[in-house]
């Protein structure tokens, strides 16, 4: 079974939790024992577990901007010179592109006795590198 689970971020740069409509995606899918893929269906947007904690996902904000600074230069962004992949209205996100590389853009998640085998504190954020937007995750769960 696969589903698509619309996303709204609010901020440039956000962790968005998602735990609970990937449950809802897994319980309904009747899959008993198996194990559920979460995907970003974009190269700005990954999916990452974490604890939900609002000063670590501030540090983990703080940690990209650091590492991938904004207002640096990004070849991507110079729209004199870039000739591929072009689109009306592109967006200044060379640095989200970027940013994306220490992310990943999916998570497996074992599924037991129909339910996501997360820890005590893990949660399933969509990270948000250049909202606010509305993306999509594909969710698509496997098993018996």
């Amino acid at each position: 079974m696969t589903r698509t689970i619309p996303v709204r971020s609010s901020k440039h740069t956000q962790f968005v939790d998602i735990t609970d409509q990937v449950a809802q995606a897994v319980a309904s899918s009747g899959v008993s024992d198996g194990f559920v893929v979460v995907y970003s269906r974009h190269t700005t947007s990954r999916i990452h577990i974490n604890e939900h904690e609002p000063l670590l996902l501030q540090d983990l904000g703080l940690l990209l901007e650091r590492l991938v600074p904004r207002d640096a230069f990004y070849h991507h962004d110079d729209f004199s010179v870039r000739t591929v992949n072009l689109t009306p209205g592109e967006r200044v996100n060379g640095h989200s592109h970027c940013r994306g590389l220490f992310i990943g853009a999916s998570e497996h998640i074992p599924v037991t006795d129909g339910m996501m085998m997360l820890g005590r504190w893990q949660r399933v954020f969509m990270v948000e590198l250049d909202g606010p937007q509305t993306r999509e995750v594909a969710v698509k769960v496997v098993g018996v």
